[in-house]
């Protein structure tokens, strides 16, 4: 596939640009989606001004028209619809409606919106790829490709041969009518060319690198076409895919919520947040219980493994110490207690332990504090009917729940007399596991015992 170079945008007075009263047409609105892509701090602006003008309540309409606009960069979709409509029904906001409604799959809608720009004096090669888009993206495949053939038919023949939109456009009715690839990626690298930012070619070989097996190629083309605003959904959910092939459940969450920032009732973004969460809690599970694997392991090694001084293997026999776990289980104070044992053992055995990732007393019992017995309160009627309940009502995730069965905890009331190390000895019972119980108890004002 093609390599072509990143596009630096110019330094923007985003404030200004978002609330002032300048030229605010494709060109600004061009430099804008650059400067999202190209630095961070563009979004806290971004976002600051959009807040400073939604406050605004006598919003003239050109004011309107730029609100609109950075709401849907931002991938405020719904919000973008609702301020467009109260805007100048100039161009500019009749051709952002119509992106606005191919992102909320409201095709028609968009068709009727492109149409109005085109008709109002916005780019007709532009609006008439977007168009051309519409119909394909709704599954009129044939009436697309009668609209875009008819782009190259008439006096803008040129223009849409120089546009990356026509040829990313044409790119995807390839693509759907089951053309050879390298035709289909001819049409989307010429899209590059023009616009070596173009999101929609970018996502779209990417989509093509991915079905080839070309992993690297394919994350790289997703994540530059994430750099022009909005995000392109389709991009950020197969780039979550590929990071939780890779086991990078994090990076996976984050593709998928910034699709819920936009659209919260996603159907697919949802689930597969809820899959990856749930695969990351178990690799994160995984992870520990090899830890603890390991360290049993090493805790079960003998003593005399090691080479020590006479005087400090006599002075552990005697005391009954035969492996590192039973020194890490054991007091600085009590070895000193030990008759010979010295400063200089007691340094043999730290360092002894510390090649070993562990440290003396590291697994020592807490001494018992005596506190004084304090009068337990009856529990009043509604906590007894909350104790009562089955633990089926704390609606805990599949593994807490087959762990609290094999624990034969049934109610309520059985689970909060347990302690967290009670639970916790439940093979695959983790520390998000834990946590999710403790949250659970806590909503209904209780909690394990010993918390």
């Amino acid at each position: 596939m093609v390599a072509t170079a990143k596009i630096t945008p110019a330094a923007l007075d985003i404030r200004e640009l978002v609330t002032g009263t300048g030229p605010f047409g494709p060109a600004e609105i061009r430099g804008l989606t650059q400067a999202l892509g190209g630095n961070a701090a563009a979004h806290r602006d971004v976002r600051a001004a959009v807040r400073e003008l939604e406050q605004t309540g006598d919003r003239s309409p050109a004011s309107s028209v730029r609100l609109g606009v950075c709401q849907y960069l931002l991938g405020r979709y719904r919000e973008a619809l609702d301020t467009l409509r109260s805007a100048d029904g100039g161009a500019l906001a009749l051709y952002h409606q119509g992106l606005a409604h191919v992102a909320l799959e409201t095709f028609d809608k968009a068709q009727e919106a492109f149409e109005a720009a085109k008709k109002s004096g916005y780019d007709a090669v532009v609006c008439g790829a977007a168009a051309a888009e519409a119909l394909r993206a709704a599954g009129n495949l044939d009436q697309a490709q009668k609209a875009i053939d008819a782009m190259t038919t008439g006096k803008d023949s040129d223009a849409a041969h120089q546009s990356a939109d026509y040829w990313a456009a044409k790119g995807a009715i390839l693509a759907d009518r089951g053309c050879p690839a390298s035709e289909v990626a001819e049409a989307f690298e010429k899209a590059i060319s023009i616009d070596p930012g173009h999101s929609h070619a970018l996502f779209a070989l990417g989509v093509l690198n991915d079905r080839a097996g070309n992993d690297d190629e394919a994350q790289a083309c997703y994540e530059r076409s994430l750099e022009r605003y909005p995000a392109s959904l389709g991009a950020l959910l197969n780039l979550g895919i590929m990071h939780e092939d890779r086991n990078d459940f994090a990076k996976a969450q984050q593709c998928y919520r910034r699709i819920l920032e936009a659209i919260p009732d996603h159907p697919r973004a949802r689930l597969f947040l809820k899959d990856s969460s749930a695969s990351g809690d178990l690799r994160t599970e995984e992870q520990e219980q090899k830890q603890r694997d390991r360290i049993e392991q090493v805790m079960g090694l003998p003593v005399s493994d090691f080479e020590l001084s006479v005087r400090s293997r006599n002075c552990l026999q005697k005391m009954g110490i035969h492996t590192l776990g039973d020194l890490a289980r054991t007091s600085e104070a009590e070895i000193l207690a030990s008759k010979n044992f010295g400063e200089t053992s007691l340094v043999e055995i730290k360092d002894m332990l510390a090649s070993k990732g562990l440290s003396l007393g590291q697994f020592a019992a807490p001494a018992a504090v005596e506190e004084p017995e304090q009068e337990q309160a009856e529990p009043s009627a509604d906590e007894q009917e909350l104790l009562s309940q089955p633990i089926t009502e704390l609606n805990l995730s599949v593994r807490a729940r087959k762990c609290t069965t094999k624990l034969g905890i049934n109610l309520i009331s059985e689970l909060v007399r347990r302690t967290a190390e009670d639970l916790m000895e439940c093979k695959n019972f983790g520390v998000t596991s834990l946590n999710e119980v403790r949250e659970k108890l806590t909503e209904r004002g209780l909690k394990l015992r010993g918390d």
